[in-house]
């Protein structure tokens, strides 16, 4: 008699479970038929509190443990990389695991895109922290829908900026964009309170250059150092003339420099606080401090030596907590996925050491980046005034040894 394939069982297994869980929390479902699968198995739209929002995803479901990798899970971009990567609806991978009887998912058009046009991945990575259940449903909606809602109203004017220059802008920040008269583009980014901006150029391949509106008019006064009672931070501020400004360009960051300023006042001239900074309140320190981010690194990195060097078993142990965490960021679920795919990145995390290692040169980027999710919750940066070791405080995920601290 006719046998069904395991394989089938497994896979409607996954469709199944997820379907549930996604009706349980009155969210809509709409399953593609398997003679119109173009690598796409549901059309799942989003509810807010009983009413239809028009946020919409595609879903490609797996099951079975040959989706199973040493580090994750995978699904294969096959012959979908381009619809998947730049079509309308946004594609989500999701992967069932039969011995655990959990989901785990994946924005699959979001890796694609950042992996640009220079490296096709072949696969869709998807971390262990990926979980998809009743718990973290709430946070995997709200990510999914703000990735939807990436080309509405000025997140739309965000979302073509980042993707033109590589930035990544949080909706708090400042913003602000210039096409001078040769087509070139400038772009003004500015936290709200930072004294010092950020100012990416396409005539400097988007490298960000850090300036305040006084850096940059120091060679039209003709001054060699700050003004009296302007603090510098401990990085290299341009001037216009290192930038090739000309005339109405300076005009206008200077009147981005004042239109944030007076947005960042309150009605009667007031600082307006940031929420949930912990630097306002004075609990912790300021994230909001800008010195060089290679000066960032390089600290990072040997503070993470000098912790392997006396744990040698720290990377195992801070995954192991990692892995136990259910309210990791989405952002950070979805980087692990693309990161922890690749082999040799995985592999350099796990031999890192001073034999290795002797400087952030001697490292990949995407290496670097693995370690310190792994390792590090959270990095605070201070006041330029203090000392380095004072100024970079690093939230380990598994605190230092009594003593150490």
């Amino acid at each position: 008699m006719p046998k069904i394939p395991k394989g089938r069982r497994v896979g409607q297994a996954a469709v199944n479970a997820l379907r549930t869980l996604l009706e349980e929390h009155d969210h809509i479902v709409q399953e593609i038929s398997g003679q119109n699968d173009f690598g796409e198995d549901f059309y799942v739209t989003f509810t807010d509190n009983d009413d239809v929002t028009s946020d919409t995803i595609k879903v490609q479901v797996k099951g079975g443990d040959s989706w199973r990798r040493g580090n994750g899970y995978v699904v294969p971009t096959d012959r979908h990389r381009d619809t998947w990567s730049e079509g309308n609806i946004p594609v989500y991978c999701v992967v069932y695991d039969p011995d655990t009887k959990k989901l785990y998912w994946a924005n699959a058009t979001q890796q694609l895109r950042r992996s640009g046009s220079f490296r096709e991945p072949r696969f869709i990575g998807i971390s262990p922290n990926a979980v998809l259940d009743d718990t973290t449903m709430g946070s995997f909606v709200a990510q999914a829908r703000r990735y939807v809602g990436r080309y509405r109203g000025r997140q739309a004017v965000l979302t073509h900026l980042e993707e033109m220059s590589g930035a990544e802008f949080d909706p708090a920040d400042h913003v602000l964009h210039f096409v001078n008269g040769d087509d070139e583009d400038l772009i003004f980014w500015k936290r709200p309170g930072d004294a010092v901006a950020t100012l990416l150029l396409s005539t400097q391949e988007w490298r960000p250059a850090w300036v305040t509106l006084e850096s940059l008019m120091r060679s039209e006064l003709q001054l060699s150092e700050p003004p009296d009672g302007f603090d510098a931070p401990d990085i290299d501020l341009l001037t216009a003339e290192d930038l090739g400004l000309d005339r109405t360009e300076l005009m206008w960051v200077a009147a981005c420099f004042a239109s944030t300023r007076q947005a960042d006042e309150g009605p009667e001239g007031e600082f307006v606080e940031c929420e949930g900074c912990p630097s306002c309140t004075g609990e912790e320190p300021s994230e909001h401090g800008r010195i060089a981010a290679d000066v960032i690194h390089t600290y990072v990195l040997e503070r993470i030596l000098d912790r392997i060097d006396t744990e040698p078993d720290l990377v195992q142990r801070s995954i192991r907590a990692m892995r136990e965490e259910t309210d990791l960021e989405p952002n950070i679920v979805a980087e692990l996925g693309t990161l922890e795919t690749e082999p040799r990145i995985v592999r350099q995390v796990h031999k890192l050491s001073r034999a290795t290692v002797e400087s952030v040169d001697d490292i990949e980027p995407e290496a670097y980046r693995l370690a310190s999710l792994y390792l590090i919750q959270r990095i605070y940066v201070g006041g330029p005034s203090l000392p380095l070791d004072e100024q970079v405080r690093i939230i380990w995920r598994i605190p230092e040894p009594a003593g150490r601290e």
